[in-house]
């Protein structure tokens, strides 16, 4: 019997609570029933509101406990707390107490996933070099499961998983919080202020992200950022590979234009097609991360040939001379700097949101440096026009700034003024959640407004 056959038999008859109705749970609740659990589906969102999916879990034998008061009167002996979910909330603490084992679908996942282990966390890029080393592995003729924090939940797949594949994960902070398990490669593109409305403090957040390697035994892989101060100073139990764009290092640098990996000539940076000098990194953290298991041809095809990811500096439309941009995933004022850093031009941005609350004296002097007309709406909105005002280099109306109130008339105001040869850039340093459920519904909705002018 394999370790997900041993470990799902071991589940029959238990009682387990799933904390969070949402897609990566979903799977999860079906596989439960499968095994014969008694499943009890906890989420807020009130019955009425729920969708067809959830309620064909009802029919199968999931029992619902929803709405306000989800949390309340949960009994369980397994738990599996939903990622974005702390893994200290007193309702947690309070199952915890009773005697109930707390875990997820990505600690289980990788408990008993079959086949080879990469995976990807930090404060920006995450996504992106995910994605670039399923598709390098993947170009270099490997079979790859692309999961965690994007793309399909890994759990209910494993079963079709041989030996030799790679299942290429991306963790978030949240999933990494009460880990025990770290996979043979890991890499952490870079770490900044995020995510301080959940976490206590930048010291658990930073703690959380060393899960990804501090179960690793000397045969682990660590990759990290040598250009982030915080990264600079961490070191696995096992190999530590460096890359940078500003010195040479163990392992992958750029120079003069050209990226090297141990010193031998691997690819020009004007050969990548996805735009802004972060991308470099990405591609760097991405070489380094894949070294022995793609080939060399591989990488320079996907630099060639992969356009990137939704919601990172998209292009959605050029319309009368105007380049408009979805760059959603920005809910950081690091991951917007990387945006502002992207264009050779001064752009027209449209930034604000919701407020996590984390420090923004750092986006003033780049919006000083790289912006003509800032459209802000959303909490952070002041924020962001104070850390601007604020700038050294900042003189009353250069930006020009513009308080619109929500995202609507921000991106309807910059389009009304944009010109030809204007790039309008959608970057927002704040989360989403004051106005959409999340950066991808944000950026759905940007895109239908950019279309339709």
């Amino acid at each position: 019997m394999d370790a997900f056959e041993n470990y799902f038999g071991g589940l029959r008859d238990k009682s387990i609570a799933v904390l969070g109705l949402g897609v990566s749970n979903r799977p999860l609740v079906r596989l439960l029933l499968e095994f014969g659990c008694q499943v009890t589906g906890c989420d807020k969102t009130p019955r009425e509101e729920l969708d067809e999916e959830v309620l064909e879990l009802e029919k199968l034998g999931c029992k619902l406990h929803v709405g306000p008061d989800y949390l309340e009167g949960v009994q369980a002996e397994i738990l599996f707390r939903t990622p974005g979910m702390h893994p200290n909330n007193p309702a947690i603490e309070a199952l915890r107490q009773r005697g109930a084992q707390v875990t997820s679908e990505m600690e289980v996942f990788f408990e008993v996933c079959p086949c080879n282990l990469i995976a990807v966390t930090g404060s920006d890029g995450k996504t992106t070099t995910t994605t670039l080393v399923s598709e390098m592995l993947k170009a270099s003729g490997k079979t790859v499961w692309l999961g965690g924090n994007i793309g399909t939940p890994l759990l209910p797949l494993c079963r079709q998983m041989k030996k030799e594949d790679f299942a290429v994960v991306e963790l978030s902070s949240f999933q990494l919080m009460d880990m025990r398990r770290s996979p043979q490669r890991a890499l952490i593109t870079n770490l900044a202020p995020n995510h301080l409305d959940i976490h206590k403090d930048m010291e658990e957040y930073v703690e959380s992200k060393k899960n990804i390697y501090r179960f690793q035994d000397e045969t682990g892989i660590l990759v990290l950022n040598a250009d982030n101060a915080i990264t600079a100073s961490l070191r696995g139990n096992g190999e530590t590979r460096f890359f940078s764009r500003k010195q040479k290092t163990n392992c992958v640098w750029e120079e003069n234009g050209v990226i090297y990996r141990r010193g031998e000539r691997l690819l020009e940076t004007k050969e990548i097609l996805i735009p802004g000098t972060h991308n470099i990194e990405n591609y760097m953290a991405a070489i380094a991360l894949v070294e022995g298991l793609a080939t060399d041809d591989a990488i320079r095809q996907v630099a060639r040939n992969f356009g990137g990811v939704e919601h990172r500096i998209e292009l959605v439309r050029v319309k009368d001379g105007v380049r408009y941009y979805n760059d959603s995933i920005a809910s950081s004022p690091s991951r917007t700097i990387a945006g502002l850093r992207s264009f050779p031009e001064k752009v027209i941005l449209i930034a604000g949101g919701y407020d996590k609350h984390i420090p923004y004296d750092v986006l003033g002097p780049e919006i000083c440096a790289h912006v003509k007309k800032l459209f802000l709406g959303g909490a952070t909105g002041p924020k962001i026009r104070a850390a601007v005002e604020n700038a050294p280099a900042y003189r009353p109306g250069v930006p020009e700034i513009v308080d619109c109130g929500d995202f609507t008339q921000a991106t309807l105001a910059a389009a009304q003024v944009a010109e030809p040869g204007d790039v309008v850039l959608m970057s927002p340093a704040s989360a989403a959640f004051d106005q959409f459920k999340n950066f991808m519904v944000r950026g759905q909705y940007f895109k239908k407004l950019v279309k339709e002018l």
